[in-house]
């Protein structure tokens, strides 16, 4: 979990926390909403008396409260100041944050405190609280930041993620668990084999959302809802909003808190951007001449493709760097192990895929990469997200190649702003070379009505390609019906 902000053996100051649903001003986010009328939406700094900053004033046991202080934490982060109320009021909540702020702790402290006030134990096979995540390193993530919570209690957490014996998980699911934490495939193949149940589930959390769509899940999530009992609790959480979340939120949330900290596709505040443009061959170079001046920091590199990313991992470390890669062809204990190893320090360099882009905490990351720029422009926020955590500083350099130019253009638009370039300058749009050539091959297409086709390359409209004489220069854009040509070539003997 990353860390709230620090106190000291401050007293809590008290009587500063009205309960949002009791009126007073409530900030509207900009832009479209992407809920039904109504979703409420709060934001740092549109209420000062609403700002929690310690955890005794939402109203969480002592015992949780005491478990924080043991790991030095006091005082909540924005997202988790705003969303906690909420969620132990028992409203459905929407939170939208930048990756490092302290997501799971939102979700995950009210969960376990209405969850110890209910103080129920689940059937067998059966699950009190489900949470969802695309990834197996998210799903693992989440369990080892929970756990320290439930210490000392008789809460049982449970990960169910491909890649591991499913006779193992369904074994540990006999007896039921408290909260589960799942990726949808594997939760799908379990229920398939009637494993479990979730038909009395009360609280479901979908963590990183936009995630599961990117990556296909959009089905899954369906299926699982229809699984579900209509009377429960539903938190989702995500550091971006593509359109499709409309449909999700609608499925599973009803007249959800919406809590926003920074609006959707902001990059964590701390993180330095810059681009070199650069050809596609001389990508490796320049990486690892910029890998080698910070030697001894942890630094992430993102490849678009498994193969690329070992055949860079091979490069790296045949250039004297500690180098490890994780990708989906990876096996869990080789994916698990790689990340234990960069964590702990032994491997400076984690060549990855997407795979490993949200939701991971890797405190120290100093500097992220991408060798290669994400074809879906918000996987760039995400990518950039494992450097600056929890308040800390970091640098994200990209790498652009002529053909990679839509891609850059996609995620400054997603930015909203211009990334600084640090070495090179804009290639110029190239045009696609697996586009078929318009018009009737390599002559310009012929025209209705007036005006005659040119034959230079030009395609044709429905007015006649242009084309001034019948040289081999290029055909111009058609024209509009009656008009003699559009704007034409010009003639063989000039073009020359």
């Amino acid at each position: 979990m990353p860390p709230g902000r620090r106190a000291g053996n401050r007293p809590a100051r008290q009587g500063r926390w009205r309960n949002h649903d009791e009126g007073g001003p409530a900030h509207e986010a900009q832009g479209p909403e992407p809920f039904e009328t109504g979703a409420a939406c709060i934001s740092p700094g549109a209420d000062k008396g609403n700002d929690l900053n310690l955890f005794e004033e939402m109203g969480l046991p002592s015992g949780l409260v005491r478990k924080l202080a043991a790991q030095g934490i006091s005082e909540p982060t924005p997202i988790q100041s705003h969303a906690i109320p909420h969620a132990l009021n028992g409203h459905d909540v929407m939170g939208l944050a930048q990756t490092g702020t302290g997501k799971t702790a939102a979700f995950g402290l009210p969960l376990i405190a209405r969850m110890m006030k209910e103080d129920t134990r689940p059937g067998p096979k059966m699950v009190g609280s489900l949470i969802l995540a695309p990834t197996r390193e998210l799903a693992g993530q989440i369990r080892d930041t929970l756990l320290p919570l439930v210490r000392d209690t008789p809460m049982k957490i449970g990960v169910v993620v491909g890649g591991q014996s499913i006779n193992v998980q369904i074994k540990r699911l006999e007896k039921g668990t408290h909260i589960l934490v799942a990726t949808p495939g594997r939760l799908l193949d379990l229920l398939d084999r009637r494993a479990l149940r979730l038909d009395e589930a009360k609280f479901l959390v979908l963590d990183e959302a936009d995630q599961m769509l990117d990556l296909g899940f959009i089905h899954a999530l369906r299926k699982i809802a229809g699984l579900l009992p209509k009377e429960r609790q539903t938190m989702l959480f995500s550091a971006t909003m593509p359109k499709q979340m409309e449909e999700i939120a609608g499925s599973y949330l009803t007249h959800p808190k919406r809590v926003q900290v920074a609006p959707p596709g902001k990059a964590a505040d701390k993180v330095t951007q810059a681009v070199h443009f650069i050809a596609k061959a001389e990508k490796p170079s320049l990486l690892i001449e910029l890998l080698a001046k910070h030697k001894d920091e942890l630094a992430l590199v993102f490849g678009r493709t498994k193969h690329g990313s070992d055949k860079l991992a091979r490069k790296l470390e045949s250039a004297g760097f500690s180098v490890a890669a994780i990708h989906g062809n990876k096996s869990q204990g080789q994916r698990d192990r790689a990340l234990k190893s960069f964590r702990d320090g032994q491997v400076k360099v984690l060549v990855a895929t997407d795979v490993a882009a949200r939701g991971l905490d890797i405190p120290d990351v100093k500097h992220v990469y991408n060798f290669d720029l994400p074809n879906v422009p918000e996987n760039y926020i995400h990518r950039i997200g494992r450097t600056a955590r929890a308040g800390k500083d970091g640098a994200a350099i990209a790498f652009c190649s002529p053909d990679e130019m839509g891609e850059l253009k996609d995620i400054q638009k997603v930015l909203g702003t211009t990334i600084p370039v640090i070495s090179g300058r804009p290639w110029a749009d190239l045009p696609d070379p697996t586009a078929k050539p318009k018009g009737r091959g390599p002559g310009g297409g012929g025209g209705n009505r007036r005006g005659r086709g040119g034959k230079g390359p030009g395609g044709g409209g429905q007015g006649g390609g242009g084309g001034q004489s019948q040289g081999a220069g290029p055909g111009g854009g058609g024209g509009n019906r009656r008009r003699r040509g559009g704007g034409g070539g010009r003639s063989g003997a000039k073009a020359a």
